[in-house]
């Protein structure tokens, strides 16, 4: 009720009910506001909000804004630890108590955000309908950053279940709300908007499209130095040129990696440039040397799971190549395409495994499981944008074919 909200704040700031009335109110007037016998008007509600040095709001509702604030602190703290399993599940139950005082103002907003993400990630109904309520309030309060944030969460959901068209149209149509409902857009998150159009015009196989994207965001980054999303743009970058075989552009953007990686001391950009290298070295048979290096990571107790895949796929191409076939099959049986794994880039570097692995086995006289591999490795790829990896898979597919076809009737 209004009158115990008004004397829980008033004693909370030990203020007296003389001190509080002021000279606005008497002592006994306020004496009957906060024993609900007497309703104050709207102009002795202000004064008596000023008085106490709270919002008007702050007295109508259950939850004042001070107590939000301290919710949303904890939210925040929460949300954003990576090592928390059950954290999603806390956080529902931190905020749904809350729910129906998430009116107004910056705190409700932010709470409803991470309340409808957190039911997304529980699979739980109802997220998009908050989620909505969150991005309304954001455009009334001319929050771009957060409203742009709601708008990629919701294409990146399309995204993860590799519905690329449906995501970038997503993207595409929040992006053109927001430049039109919002006379300024901060170069963070018009990079945020252009990374996120870059991977998705990618996705979908518009590689011209994309390419001007991303080319635009590294230099608007540049001219505007800023750094963030500097290094995803530089790896997009690189592993696009991979994509195409485009070697100058690989080993332009991989510069760009190293230097970002050392001027930033952010070991990921130096550790995909290396792996990057690797690549490299294995494309040009140079096996020994990637070796030393893929082992060098390996034996480091800082590589996660991660990314230590790409070094085990390296690795048993590395002794394919040397014609250690079964140290080489080792390796890449150890190799399963983790459930973070979403866009086609990385599909397309890892679905090769399948064709190594079948290159291992025909070598090691397993032909029906090399054949079995290898045709996989094919159907995996034609679900996928064209390039010199399906080629690969496809050249693999054949010969490995053609050679059994030929030896079947000698009994092999």
């Amino acid at each position: 009720m209004l009158g115990e909200r008004i004397r829980e704040i008033r004693k909370r700031k030990k203020m007296t009910l003389e001190v509080l009335a002021g000279k606005e109110l008497t002592k006994g007037m306020l004496s009957l506001i906060e024993n609900n016998k007497a309703k104050p008007s709207m102009e002795s509600l202000a004064y008596i909000a000023e008085r106490l040095g709270v919002e008007i709001g702050d007295l109508l509702e259950e939850v004042s804004t001070q107590e939000l604030r301290g919710i949303l602190e904890k939210a925040e703290k929460l949300y954003n630890v990576d090592s928390e399993t059950d954290k999603y599940k806390l956080l529902i139950g931190l905020t749904e108590p809350y729910f129906e005082k998430l009116t107004q103002g910056y705190e409700s907003a932010r709470l409803l955000d991470i309340y409808s993400r957190s039911l997304y990630h529980e699979k739980m109904d109802g997220w998009r309908d908050i989620s909505k309520r969150a991005a309304k309030m954001y455009d009334e309060m001319n929050l771009t950053a957060k409203r742009a944030n709601i708008g990629i969460f919701w294409a990146m959901e399309k995204f993860v279940e590799h519905d690329y068209t449906e995501s970038l149209t997503i993207l595409l149509r929040e992006r053109a709300e927001i430049e039109s409902n919002h006379v300024y857009i901060d170069p963070m998150t018009r990079v945020d908007l252009d990374y996120h159009e870059a991977i998705l015009h990618f996705a979908v196989g518009d590689s011209d499209a994309a390419t001007l994207v991303m080319e635009s965001a590294i230099h608007f980054s540049k001219e505007h130095r800023i750094f963030y999303r500097i290094d995803d743009l530089y790896r997009l970058a690189v592993a696009h040129a991979l994509m195409t075989h485009d070697e100058e552009k690989k080993a332009h953007y991989s510069k760009k990696l190293k230097q970002y990686g050392e001027f930033a001391e952010d070991m990921r950009s130096t550790l995909f440039h290396d792996l990057f290298n690797i690549m490299a070295l294995i494309y040009e048979k140079d096996y020994v040397k990637a070796l030393e290096k893929i082992d060098q990571y390996l034996s480091d107790p800082k590589m996660t799971e991660v990314y230590e895949i790409w070094f085990l796929l390296e690795k048993g191409k590395a002794f394919y190549g040397l014609r250690r076939f079964n140290e080489g099959l080792s390796f890449l049986e150890k190799i399963n395409i983790p459930s973070w794994v979403h866009h086609p880039f990385d599909f397309t570097l890892l679905y090769v495994t399948d064709s190594y692995k079948a290159l291992c086995h025909f070598e090691l006289g397993n032909g029906n499981e090399a054949i079995k591999l290898a045709k996989k490795a094919v159907e995996n790829y034609s679900t996928l944008v064209h390039t010199p990896y399906q080629d690969f898979a496809n050249e693999t597919y054949n010969m490995i074919k053609a050679k059994i076809e030929v030896d079947l009737p000698n009994g092999n």
